[in-house]
């Protein structure tokens, strides 16, 4: 259990009330916080598998960890952005929209691994993660960007649209792949 991957893994989860505190700190300094704990989370992410993978640790403990830290940080961000007002109005759709597919995609990842089936991760879900990493990261940084001149929120904004339409597109790809097999 005590694996470097997996410790980087739970250290994602232990982040999280960091993170959530951060909105409560004085602006733009609990965005600057948000941030830089967002983005190392994001690097430990990265690092946990591969580490995992080139030192033949992989675990089953890491194996079910992993996605559910993930969650955990994406379901926090989301809830606190919106919170906060950072993302609002019509906006909010595309926040729910991510939600609700990590929700389907995780019962029906929990449903099939009953039926002893794997899905594998596809390139384009893959690259729905990292835009919804990357839109996350800015709107976590809305108002410490500012300093910088950077349009943090407005990016984060576009970027979490872009997010949301990939994530229709996966997820209803997942739920296809997984009715095959509910039949």
């Amino acid at each position: 259990m005590w694996t470097l991957p997996n410790i980087l893994t739970l250290s994602r989860i232990l982040v999280i009330p960091i993170l959530v505190a951060s909105f409560f700190l004085e602006q733009p300094f609990g965005s600057h916080v948000a941030f830089v704990t967002f983005a190392l989370a994001g690097i430990t992410d990265f690092f946990d598998g591969y580490l995992a993978r080139a030192t033949g640790s992989v675990s089953k403990i890491g194996m079910f960890l992993d996605p559910i830290a993930d969650k955990l940080m994406v379901a926090a961000v989301i809830v606190m952005v919106v919170f906060a007002g950072w993302v609002s109005g019509v906006h909010v759709i595309a926040a729910v929209i991510i939600m609700c597919r990590e929700l389907l995609v995780s019962g029906l990842r929990e449903f099939l691994a009953g039926a002893q089936v794997s899905v594998p991760v596809s390139m384009l879900a893959k690259w729905k993660t990292t835009v919804q990493m990357l839109a996350l990261g800015m709107l976590v940084w809305s108002k410490g960007a500012v300093e910088f001149g950077l349009p943090a929120q407005e990016l984060g904004i576009i970027s979490l649209w872009i997010a949301a339409v990939l994530t229709l597109y996966t997820g209803y790809d997942y739920l296809r792949a997984g009715l095959k097999h509910m039949v």
